[in-house]
């Protein structure tokens, strides 16, 4: 009998070691030889294996030792929850929590914590609200969970932050992490110092790293680096994390100099080799200095480049116009060193197939994360999917993912707002706001950019100035320059010039360029020069390099036919070494990308797209197209009709057209990207070629889409 105990408390004792030490070698011996041993079966023991392998990340084992024991416990059914969701098998582990005849504070913690990790916030407040309801205390643990799971819902937050203080639970160090943590992360500056100051004593690293993370985030990066030299001297220990904080405020306040500095430090002690140091520099240069060659040295530095270092290359990547392609090889890479995407893998790549405007690699994305059965039901992926079927023009397809959401936040409806806006379809991007403000969902500054350009594109100006009002009035939501240029897009489209005019004099603070360009392509659609030439005046002061408002002042006197004041311009321009962007267009077809620039003559299949064209060309004009050459950048008066009409039919997205149109299926519709505005001319002629071709074309220009079928477009030629 001595043996036999000696012999228990041996398994035990070894066996707490092994789960301590994640000894997985060790432990599966452990587990043979408890097979083979003499010693009768023992729930207890039983319940370590469990607890041993879901640790190790072993979800097959830790579910057959939990089915070969023969009287599980509240513990048995906690360490195989906790197993399924480490892997976010949350659905299953649910399914197991609902087994348990009588679930303790563990359980509970457990599935709460796995939904916040998720951000699925309705799950996680079922289960807080089924925990008080049979009598169990919450604890620090549960409580933290709770804010961690609350996404962006301010007002929950802050009736959490209410029974926290009540319930005594402000004496956590993890609550107020917490606290302080969501405060940062969803800027609430005062909020957040107001839990730092509280706190006093009780601060740990963690709270002084959320506070230098949240004054970076406001642009206050003075106050980020003085709370970091304070810290050290208080004595607090700084590590990988704080350093990361650093760079964070560092990459927030847009100070690559300063960032330079603190990265010398960093090569000198030695951190620049840690992983997660190494994020926040790539973070800093992809952001800051504007190109991924420094994001590469910095990645080739690190000694074991782990997830978060992968995700944080492959969000540069996705970033950058010019790199969308090495976004989407840095994710095959990182699965070839053996690297699971996670959630935050595909956001960024789905991202990038967003701004590559790319359905082909959007969808093989979107099957990749169902295959992964892990990221694919989180929240933000399922974000990010429904606004990248929308920038590709597919908005059968994202309106479709959002209805099958299980739940959605301010994102998805943003998202969804947005995609219908820039569709042109305005009525349905107002009816999901209607929906947003009947719900528990609040809409955020972005929210409101969306609604204000969906009135603009649709010519609604009464409600766009009552939803402006709105945002004051009901939200406290202070207009930025994004909201007054969409005021400013609404008037100007409708010809209310003057009150544009007035709108812009009366702001708080300066347009800035984009609300100037915003009136100046409003006196361009009107034809009123004289208040262009402000405009452009005005843009001219803040950005001289720019070739916008020449380029538009330019096609405004062409089209009035003053030549003299054209020459004047493009002279200015030459002086001045102002280039105008050259208009680019692209299409993707079998998985490759095909880019046209107008006058293209490089692409193999160049003279077949002209010989479409021209049959095209023959096709549309007898069913009552009439080139508007106009439109054609022409040098001089004296350039004959014929010849504008040439340079019309090579404009980019004619080319792309029609290289899109021979080159797939009869019946297949195609997504056109343009780089600048689509032109007046191109316009009517590709609703001609829709319904010559029996197509839906989609392009989608620096502005919003153009969905061009039987011969109308989305946007009821008001753009």
């Amino acid at each position: 009998m001595n043996q036999l105990s000696w012999t228990f408390q041996s398994f035990r004792n070894v066996l707490k070691i092994c789960i301590a030490e994640r000894d997985l070698f060790t432990g599966k011996a452990l587990h043979a030889l408890y097979f083979k041993s003499l010693i009768s079966s023992s729930t207890y023991i039983s319940n370590h294996f469990i607890l041993l392998y879901s640790k190790c990340g072993r979800l097959s084992s830790a579910r057959n030792a939990f089915d070969n024991t023969q009287d599980p416990n509240v513990f048995s059914f906690n360490a195989i929850i906790a197993a399924y969701a480490k892997e976010s098998q949350t659905r299953i582990a649910h399914q197991l929590f609902d087994e348990i005849p009588q679930p303790d504070l563990v359980s509970y913690n457990t599935l709460i914590s796995a939904y916040a990790e998720r951000g699925e916030t309705k799950q996680a407040l079922g289960l807080f609200t089924g925990m008080r309801d049979t009598g169990l205390d919450a604890d620090g643990f549960t409580i933290s969970a709770v804010i961690t799971s609350c996404c962006d819902d301010i007002g929950l937050i802050r009736q959490l932050h209410s029974l926290i203080v009540l319930g005594g639970f402000d004496s956590y160090v993890s609550v107020n992490n917490a606290l302080l943590t969501y405060y940062s992360k969803n800027g609430f500056l005062e909020e957040a110092k107001r839990v730092f100051n509280v706190m006093g004593e009780m601060r740990d690293e963690v709270s002084w790293n959320s506070m230098i993370v949240a004054y970076g985030q406001h642009r206050k990066g003075l106050k980020a680096l003085g709370l970091f030299q304070e810290m050290i001297r208080r004595g607090f220990s700084v590590d990988m994390f704080t350093l990361a904080s650093v760079l964070t405020a560092f990459t927030c306040v847009e100070d690559l100099l300063g960032g330079l500095q603190f990265h010398a430090k960093l090569i000198k002690t030695g951190f620049h080799q840690n992983s997660h140091v190494g994020s926040g520099l790539i973070d800093l240069y992809s952001k800051c200095a504007g190109g991924m060659s420094d994001c590469r040295k910095v990645f080739e530095e690190i000694f074991a480049p782990d997830l978060v270092l992968w995700n944080t290359m492959i969000s540069g990547y996705s970033r950058d116009d010019e790199f969308f392609e090495d976004a989407l090889d840095c994710l095959r890479q990182m699965q070839r060193v053996g690297y699971c995407p996670d959630d935050c893998s595909f956001v960024c790549v789905i991202s990038a197939c967003s701004n590559l405007s790319s359905p082909t690699q959007g969808k093989q994305i979107h099957a990749l994360a169902i295959k992964s059965e892990i990221p694919s039901n989180r929240i933000s992926v399922h974000n990010a999917l429904v606004a990248m079927y929308s920038k590709c023009g597919n908005l059968h397809d994202a309106r479709k993912l959002f209805d099958r959401m299980p739940e959605y936040n301010t994102v998805s409806l943003n998202s969804m707002i947005a995609g219908y806006a820039q569709h042109g379809i305005g009525m349905e991007s107002l009816c999901l706001f209607e929906l947003m403000l009947q719900t528990d969902v609040v809409p955020t500054s972005v929210t409101f950019i969306s609604v204000l350009s969906a009135c603009a594109h649709t010519g609604k100006v009464e409600e766009g100035q009552k939803y402006f009002n709105m945002m004051q009035e009901k939200f406290r939501i202070e207009p930025e320059v994004g909201h007054y240029s969409c005021m400013i897009d609404l008037l100007g489209r409708a010809g209310k010039l003057d009150e544009a005019e007035r709108l812009i004099e009366t702001m708080p603070f300066s347009p800035g360029t984009i609300g100037w360009a915003t009136l100046l392509s409003a006196c361009r659609t009107h034809g009123n020069i004289e208040l262009a030439m402000k405009a452009a005046n005005q843009f001219l002061q803040l950005e001289p390099s720019n070739a916008v408002p020449y380029v538009m002042l330019s096609n405004m006197y062409s089209r009035a036919g003053k030549w003299e004041e054209v020459a004047k311009i493009r002279k200015l321009m030459r002086d001045r070494g102002v280039k105008k962007k050259p208009g680019c267009s692209w299409i993707d077809v079998n998985k490759r990308v095909h880019v046209f620039v107008a006058e293209e003559s490089s692409h193999p299949m160049i003279k077949e797209i002209h010989e479409y064209l021209e049959e095209m060309s023959r096709k549309i004009k007898r069913a009552g197209y009439v080139p508007d050459v106009r439109w054609a950048l022409v040098k001089d008066d004296e350039t004959v009709e014929g010849e504008k009409e040439i340079m019309l039919g090579h404009h980019s997205e004619k080319l792309a057209v029609a290289f899109g149109l021979i080159s797939t299926r009869e019946g297949e519709p195609i997504l056109v990207v343009k780089n600048l505005r689509i032109c007046g001319d191109c316009h009517n002629a590709i609703k001609f070629i829709s319904t010559i071709a029996g197509r839906e074309i989609t392009v989608r220009d620096a502005h919003r889409f153009h969905c061009f079928k039987e011969g109308q477009c989305s946007c009821g030629d008001y753009w």
